[in-house]
């Protein structure tokens, strides 16, 4: 309830709601360091403990810790509390080997035993929700103490246990809502696309669904083994296809009868290893072909739009067959499936090919032997046998050199297995528990380490990329079953999830040639130039490059940890040098590792730094200091070892801002000093977007797949090219101006339709459509005498930029031409309200060195023809921004002495007319 009263054992327990591989663990690293550090009773904890679902979560757990530097530790009865385990040691156990009263033998451990002033931590938080035992036993353990919950599935755990009680109980202690749908919103993890089958299948048609899903992962292998130098800044990893459940048992009971998809999965491997009478190469051309009779709720083939990369490799399905027993089956001929008991590792069973040497799979279940003697009685050919010498296949899965492509399993994949090469997941028995376990199933799959360790898929970075990498970024979820995938689909809607996905159309741009003759220019580095490559600079003390750093906050922080909440308003801090006998307290050898791996992380290759240099940057005063500390003295002359930490914290900050600020001071002089005026022809990356295969390139339109008339409106609406490109129609909104280079113009829609490059947002439509009006009505008046020509600017990597290290791409250039001479206006529609002072605000002040610039390239092009210039078209109004910009005391006048404009049209004014008046002014000297 939205009113509900809080008590203080409420405020004792917070909850962390986070998609699996948000950072949860990271989160209750923090989250224990936050602790120990603000609690000042902390050193009366009692026990320190780390409840988790399972043994294999728990090991995850301990190796983390570990690599952060925290004190753990399995739990041992022997050894109660902290004086027995040391200061601050993390003891971690599972949730169901608590007890309320420890009887017999077999590990398990009373609550009492945990008596006293207890900090609690608990992994998958909701595990025991619906089990009134469990969670009485945790809320015991924490009764006297606080608890940190962390999962990521709170809302699908919560429905299943239909608890109103528990639901209010979460709903005051989930402090931070970060589930999957806005994890997968921002950008992080892989897309994903799920089959959507009209109808259950028949066990012909799932032989081929699942053939289907092997030549998906026979796509991402390709991919990734060919394109393997352009793809390795992405961090991806090598492809396993898995197939999982929500049992632990390969056999279960459904309608009186036994069953098993893990056998479905093994008879169609064998089929496919025996290929009798040519099956799996006549299957392979339909499945190439769209044609094999699988179709969605409307109508479509299911494999109608897939295989692109596949269809354009010119291998035929025959080729393709014997492509796929080397690559993923790990043989050269086929034959027949073979499953061998590996006897060295727990619970796995080996799969290969007859005559093979390798295992290509594993099926890893808990009771092998049910399952081998339902294999025995299927009488399907599958030959089974024992290995004594191999060891756990399951252990070296994560090795570079495994040939293990297939991994048949269950509830190992769900809590603590730590994978990042799903990329294809087949589903077992789903729909038969919780639709928490779901959610965790498929938080498995779209794990992503990205570009540069980001997290995120491609599509969300600024940039070129490599052309197939969406497929090594898309988690495919198939199923043996087509109301396992419908269940899944229902799960994940409910989590807020789109699942239907979308149809991609491509929507070519049609450029003027006509404008294109006009012979604009663009100041562009040269394609043959490359910073990083033909410059190397060496880091040192640079008087022009200075740096400020406030570390105010967190001297507040501490004097509230210290002092009470009383005191939370302490000094704000002031400008202070580190004093020359304060840097004896700082470690330089670890500041100047941290700057080493800084700069590896930002993939500065050019730059060189020596060791030395950290302290250089520090001391220097010649001619003055090359930073501004906003600190507490006792930052600046630490009295304790708390301030040593804080001093060696600052110099790391000073370090990493100034080395930043420098590599950019030094890549802007080298850009500008390379910088000429190229003509803009088709190929200039702003024109030049999407490039397709036959050469044609522009937008590409995602629309839901469940718009079924609108995408069919789309389709008529590209059809119909002379409408796209001359009218503004609303099934695709988009702005015809026609001193536009290219058309059309998209707006920026909500979800149902997605656009790369993106749509006008409302500000830039704003801006084309008061420009648009402007020209109109002044074509034939003051703009007489010029021409004026707009060009969309696209972001990083295609655009033009200022800035390289902070991306700064206005949104458009504006042209204002006549005979004699072209002035080229960067203009940035923008909000306002966060940006920083005047001095400090680099995008408003770009217009100051842009003269300059259009001089240096001038000289180096040959040409004094050409102008710069800039303004910010602020979307935030006039009273909103005076009040929060600068001092707070600039009228309109000084704003537009500064550039910055307001999206005003009025007789007292007109942000037209400011622009267009300067411009003309040049043109008539």
């Amino acid at each position: 309830p939205k009113d509900a009263k809080f008590s203080e054992s409420d405020l004792k327990k917070l909850a962390f709601w986070m998609a699996t591989g948000s950072g949860k663990t990271l989160i209750m690293h923090i989250n224990y360091r936050q602790f120990l550090h603000y609690n000042p009773a902390s050193s009366g904890l009692d026990n320190i403990l780390l409840i988790t679902p399972n043994e294999g979560l728990s090991e995850q757990h301990m190796e983390e810790m570990t690599a952060s530097d925290i004190p753990c530790r399995r739990f041992d009865l022997n050894e109660s509390g902290l004086m027995m385990t040391g200061k601050d040691t993390v003891r971690v156990i599972e949730i169901t080997k608590l007890v309320e009263e420890k009887r017999g033998g077999g590990v398990s451990v009373p609550v009492e035993a945990f008596e006293g002033n207890n900090l609690i931590f608990v992994d998958e938080g909701h595990k025991g929700s619906g089990g009134e035992a469990w969670r009485s036993f945790r809320d015991a353990l924490g009764e006297t103490g606080f608890t940190f919950e962390y999962s990521a599935t709170f809302g699908q755990a919560l429905t299943a246990a239909r608890n109103d009680r528990l639901t209010e109980e979460y709903g005051k202690a989930i402090v931070f809502d970060y589930s999957y749908r806005y994890f997968h919103g921002d950008g992080y993890g892989k897309d994903f696309r799920i089959l959507n089958l009209k109808e259950e299948t028949t066990e012909e048609k799932t032989e081929t669904l699942l053939l289907g899903n092997l030549l998906s992962f026979y796509e991402q292998q390709r991919v990734f083994e060919e394109q393997a130098e352009a793809l390795r800044p992405y961090n991806l990893e090598n492809p396993l296809w898995v197939f999982v459940g929500s049992t632990v048992n390969a056999v279960y009971t459904e309608d009186k009868r036994k069953r098993s998809d893990v056998l479905t999965v093994a008879r169609f491997l064998h089929h496919v290893l025996e290929n009798k009478r040519g099956w799996a190469v006549t299957t392979l051309e339909k499945l190439l072909e769209g044609k094999t009779g699988l179709v969605t709720p409307d109508g479509r083939d299911v494999f109608e739009d897939k295989f692109r990369f596949l269809r354009g490799s010119g291998l035929s399905p025959e080729e393709t067959y014997r492509d796929i027993l080397v690559r993923v089956l790990r043989t050269p001929t086929g034959g027949g499936l073979h499953l061998c008991d590996i006897r060295n590792g727990a619970g796995e069973i080996g799969l290969k090919a007859s005559g093979a040497e390798d295992y290509f799979g594993l099926i890893y279940i808990g009771d092998t032997s049910t399952f081998k003697k339902l294999v025995e009685e299927d009488g399907a050919g599958i030959t089974l046998e024992e290995d004594v010498v191999t060891g756990s296949l399951f252990d070296g899965i994560a090795d570079p050199g495994t040939a293990v492509n297939v991994l048949i399993g269950a509830k190992k994949f769900m809590e603590g297995w730590n994978s990042w090469r799903v990329s294809n997941m087949g589903l077992l028995n789903i729909g038969r528990k919780e639709g928490s376990e779901i959610i965790q199933l498929f938080g498995r799959g779209v794990r992503l380490r990205g570009k540069g360790l980001s997290l995120k898929r491609s599509s969300a970075l600024d940039g070129k990329h490599p052309e197939q990498i969406g497929l090594l970024e898309t988690l495919n979820v198939f199923a043996v079953r087509a109301n396992y995938m419908s269940q899944f689909r229902e799960y994940l809607e409910k989590e807020g999830v789109e699942t239907e996905g979308y149809v991609d159309l491509p929507l070519f741009i049609r450029p003027d040639k006509d404008f294109l003759k006009k012979r604009l220019v663009v100041p562009r580095v040269p394609d043959d130039c490359d910073f990083t490559a033909q410059e190397n600079i060496v880091l040192e003390p640079d008087p022009r490059v200075t740096v400020r750093v406030d570390m105010s906050l967190k001297v507040q922080a501490l004097e509230s940890s210290a002092s009470g909440i009383m005191h939370a308003e302490g000094r704000a801090g002031r400008d202070h040098p580190i004093p020359d006998e304060s840097l004896d307290f700082v470690e330089w050898e670890k500041a100047y590792l941290d700057l080493l791996e800084y700069k590896e992380r930002r993939r500065l290759n050019n730059l060189i730094i020596l060791p030395d240099i950290p302290r250089r940057i520090i001391a220097c005063t010649d001619p003055s200091r090359l930073y501004t500390l906003i600190a507490d003295e006792s930052v600046i002359r630490p009295q304790t070892f708390a301030g040593i930490v804080l001093l060696q914290e600052a110099v790391v900050h000073i370090l990493r801002k100034y080395m930043d600020a420098f590599y950019r001071n030094r890549r802007e002089r080298w850009d500008k000093s390379h910088m000429v005026y190229t003509t803009l022809d088709e190929t200039d990356p702003n024109l030049s977007f999407n490039v397709r295969e036959d050469a044609a390139c522009g937008y590409t339109v995602n629309i839901r797949r469940s718009q079924i008339k609108l995408i069919s409106d789309v389709e008529k609406l590209i059809r119909n090219f002379e409408d796209l490109y001359e009218k503004e129609t609303s099934e695709l909104p988009r702005l015809h101006f026609d001193r536009h280079l290219y058309q059309p113009l998209l707006i920026e829609q909500g979800d149902h339709i997605k656009m790369s490059p993106p749509g006008l947002n409302p500000g830039e439509k704003e801006f084309v459509q008061d420009l648009k009006e402007y020209y109109s009505a002044e074509k034939g008046g003051s703009l007489a005498n010029v021409e004026v020509f707009l060009l969309r600017n696209l972001s990083r990597g295609a655009g033009i930029g200022f800035f390289e290290e902070r991306a700064f791409y206005p949104d458009f250039l504006l042209w204002i031409k006549n005979e004699t001479c072209q002035h080229i206006v960067f203009i940035e529609p923008h909000g306002m309200l966060h940006a920083p002072a005047h001095r400090h605000d680099d995008k408003v002040r770009l217009h100051e060195v842009l003269p300059d610039l259009a001089t240096e390239i001038a000289e180096r092009s040959g040409r004094r023809d050409v102008t710069l210039d800039s303004y910010i078209v602020s979307a935030t109004k006039f009273e909103d921004l005076r009040k929060k910009y600068d001092d707070g005391s600039w009228d309109r006048p000084k704003f537009a002495e500064a550039h910055v404009l307001f999206m005003e049209r009025n007789a007292e004014y007109d942000y037209m007319k400011t622009i267009f008046a300067e411009q003309l002014i040049k043109t008539r000297t």
